[in-house]
């Protein structure tokens, strides 16, 4: 196993080659993952996640032939998270269906509500089953609307209980409203912080620094924003100090606080998705930081 990806960088990104925009075909996504695996740089790289709807082709209920090129391409003990896009009520089928496969089911993702909606339904549910899922993660996708802050609450609640549940939340998307503020994202920061929360993030976060997206004019969170503001918030900055960092466009500052806590393991934040793990990859070490 590579020792050339720092404490902090470990599993930071999860390979999520097969969703939008990237919208690898499964076969591809799997090879590439097991490249990504045997690569000098397999410690920056999470779970393969696909959507629970593709789980019948991973095991083989869309055909032999390709179970089989599947099986034969997946290193044994590869970890799968899977995203709930049936929804909550599709995933005890999905999580059966991988039980004692070639596969490991490391981590389960799915939107409890959405925006507008009550979370708290949906949490309800998900904490529920997250107690029969030994070993595996379950990140709650919450809005960033109203309900927020109880739905974290209730979050904290179904930890101290025994339920395995983790706060997502997504920072981009299609419309220009799916774009949190750095201050709405620091005030989440700061709310998981205070309630001994880790969180994950999805969408939107293709690059290290805070940039415009020349082709739709939105502007996206940087990843290496994120890392830094986590840090500022895991050490006790109020949500002025850590919007600030969010806010940031200029690499240097923040590339020299990551580097001051290169080898200490990542505060607050899980990781994200990608669906292309060279991106996040040719940052990382544009700027140094492998």
């Amino acid at each position: 196993m590579s020792t050339q990806v720092p404490e902090l960088l470990v599993r930071l990104v999860d390979d999520a080659a097969v969703f939008p925009p990237g919208n690898a075909p499964l076969p591809v996504a799997v090879a590439a993952h097991r490249d990504h695996r045997d690569a000098w740089y397999a410690r920056l790289v999470g779970p393969l996640v696909i959507p629970a709807s593709m789980v019948g082709d991973l095991i083989g209920g869309a055909g032999a032939g390709l179970a089989d090129r599947l099986t034969s391409a997946l290193l044994p003990g590869t970890e799968i998270g899977l995203i709930g896009d049936g929804g909550i009520d599709s995933l005890p089928d999905a999580v059966r269906a991988l039980d004692g496969g070639r596969v490991v089911l490391r981590q389960v993702e799915v939107a409890v509500a959405r925006r507008g909606e009550d979370p708290q339904p949906g949490l309800t549910r998900l904490a529920g089953l997250a107690t029969g899922w030994p070993g595996v993660t379950c990140f709650a996708e919450i809005p960033l609307s109203w309900g927020l802050m109880a739905a974290l609450d209730t979050v904290a609640a179904a930890r101290a209980g025994g339920a395995d549940v983790w706060p997502k939340f997504r920072t981009g998307g299609l419309a220009a409203e799916l774009f949190p503020t750095p201050a709405d994202l620091a005030a989440v920061i700061c709310a998981c912080r205070d309630r001994g929360l880790r969180f994950k993030l999805t969408a939107g976060l293709h690059h290290a620094v805070r940039n415009t997206d020349p082709g739709t004019g939105f502007v996206h969170h940087g990843f290496l924003n994120v890392l830094v503001a986590a840090a500022v918030a895991a050490e006790g900055g109020d949500t002025a100090a850590v919007a600030a960092v969010l806010s940031g466009t200029d690499p240097a500052p923040l590339v020299e606080r990551a580097a001051g806590i290169l080898f200490r393991p990542r505060p607050l934040w899980t990781g994200f998705g990608s669906c292309s793990i060279p991106e996040p990859l040719a940052d990382l070490r544009g700027y140094g930081l492998l």
